[in-house]
């Protein structure tokens, strides 16, 4: 018997679908609409300010570990603990994952959609509702099972730009971790340093109330024998007594950037406390500060990495809506074997039944949604094209603030040096004149109250010295290593 070219096309069908699935897995069946995305070309400053960067020094700087410059073992302990700890780092992590997730369910589109399904039926129908010509119920039984199936032939390239946009929003994602961890390895640092600042403060504070209490009480002597008026003793109190109304303030931000601090690492706000109360000198780096030059930004800043990663997404989201544009092709197919009686189900010429065939759906007429869909996606390339631009801007004003932030505290802090030494050495020499009658107890107070506030702004300003050094680090994208794309 001549078999009909149906039979040959269905015997041939799994073969031909077999080879479409090659040819769409490893070729470009038809034109990928939409932009082929290339990174934007920005013009950068060849190198940094000169009047910013007095004290430092031009190289390859350490940006991968910098906070071991400091050469604290504390801190490189509660740089480690945060690494481990921190909630806002598992958190930028988990959405790595997520963007992962979706990577794999794009990437999903380029295989066939297959469905099992299955019916048992027992059916029983009351006389009543049957023909006249039947006198009792009857009970129909219907079993059904097979499959079907789709395929979506990628001709235009959607599900291929659909890919290209989730592995670059899977890279933005990566970013993104970095940025964390970038943020956070600066924000403990600055932190730990505010923490040992704050005790020198406090420190030069119980100083200077000591000093104060040894001059009331000179003041109280020289009143009991007449030689000083009850004003004197006055003042010292006075003097005293604003000196010891600063205590609380600074034990009270102590206690909140230890508290700080802890949050940071994932873990109580006072589980450091114990571990911190005992006080260090403020962290001082060793050896030269380096930096490197403004277009090294563009590889080692997160942020900058993140919104260049954005724009390749979204540039690709442009092909993925022009798609629509046209009509899309798939392969439909079902397979089922369908009976009255459950033994006919096993009787497979009976009981059997299949279709299969190409189809293709095309919106004619939509009243301008596609094409408007494609300005939204051309609008947001813009704008993430724009993002992207700002980024970069930022991150050099972000450096060239930290630099000329650090070199000019360094100044302040070396002028503050030489006035309390200046200072304590006036007081002394004001004291001695206030005990041999030269010189008023105004002089003494007026001198205290200087060689205090001295002291106090030069401690906080040996911090921020260190702080601004951070800074610099933070802004040049340091904590991870551009090197390394493996993530834990």
């Amino acid at each position: 018997m001549k078999r009909s070219p149906l039979c040959y096309t269905l015997k041939l069908a799994p073969y031909l679908i077999f080879s479409l699935f090659l040819l769409q897995g490893c070729f470009d069946i038809g034109p990928k609409l939409g932009p082929d995305y290339s990174p934007p070309t920005l013009q950068m400053q060849d190198a940094w300010h000169q009047e910013i960067t007095k004290g430092l020094q031009d190289g390859e700087a350490n940006l991968q570990t910098w906070w071991t410059i400091l050469k604290d073992p504390v801190l490189n302990t509660l740089i480690e603990r945060a690494y481990q700890g921190n909630l806002q780092l598992k958190e930028a992590f988990a959405r790595i994952k997520e963007a992962r997730a979706n990577r794999g369910i794009k990437s999903g589109e380029r295989f066939p959609d297959l469905n099992s399904t299955g019916d048992a039926r027992r059916m029983r129908s009351p006389h009543t509702f049957l023909p006249p010509t039947t006198q009792r119920s009857r009970t129909d039984e219907f079993f059904k099972f097979g499959g079907e199936g789709s395929w979506e032939i990628d001709f235009w390239g959607r599900i291929d730009r659909s890919i290209e946009s989730a592995d670059a929003s899977l890279d933005a994602s990566m970013e993104d971790y970095r940025d964390v961890l970038v943020m956070l390895y600066a924000d403990v640092s600055t932190n730990y340093v505010e923490v040992r600042a704050l005790q020198d403060r406090i420190k030069y504070v119980r100083g200077n109330i000591g000093t104060q209490r040894k001059s009331l009480q000179l003041t109280k002597d020289r009143f009991d024998v007449g030689l000083a008026p009850d004003l004197d003793v006055q003042q010292a109190k006075l003097n005293l007594a604003k000196t010891e109304s600063t205590l609380p303030t600074l034990q009270m931000q102590l206690v909140q950037t230890i508290n700080r601090l802890g949050v940071l690492l994932g873990e109580h706000p006072d589980a450091l406390h114990d571990e911190l109360e005992k006080r260090t000198s403020i962290p001082k780096p060793s050896g030269q500060i380096l930096f490197g030059l403004p277009v090294e930004l563009l590889r080692q800043r997160p942020d900058i990495r993140q919104a260049e990663r954005e724009l390749a997404a979204q540039t690709a989201l442009i092909g993925v809506a022009k798609a629509d544009l046209y009509p899309s092709f798939s392969l439909f197919g079902t397979f089922e074997i369908a009976a009255n009686d459950f033994s006919d189900v096993f009787s497979y010429s009976k009981s059997r039944m299949h279709s299969f065939g190409p189809s293709f759906r095309w919106n004619i007429f939509d009243g301008g949604r596609v094409r408007n869909k494609i300005r939204v996606e051309d609008a947001r390339t813009e704008q993430a094209l724009n993002r992207y631009e700002q980024t970069v801007l930022n991150s050099l004003e972000d450096v060239e603030n930290a630099m000329v932030s650090y070199v000019q505290e360094k100044v302040r802090r070396n002028a503050l040096e030489r006035s309390v030494k200046a200072a304590r050495k006036s007081t002394d020499l004001v004291r001695t004149l206030y005990i041999s009658g030269l010189t008023d107890f105004q002089n003494v107070q007026e001198m205290e109250r200087f060689q205090f506030e001295q002291e106090d702004q030069f401690a906080e300003s040996e911090g921020k010295v260190i702080q601004n050094l951070i800074s610099i680090y933070r802004s040049l994208g340091g904590g991870w290593d551009p090197g390394t794309e493996k993530h834990e």
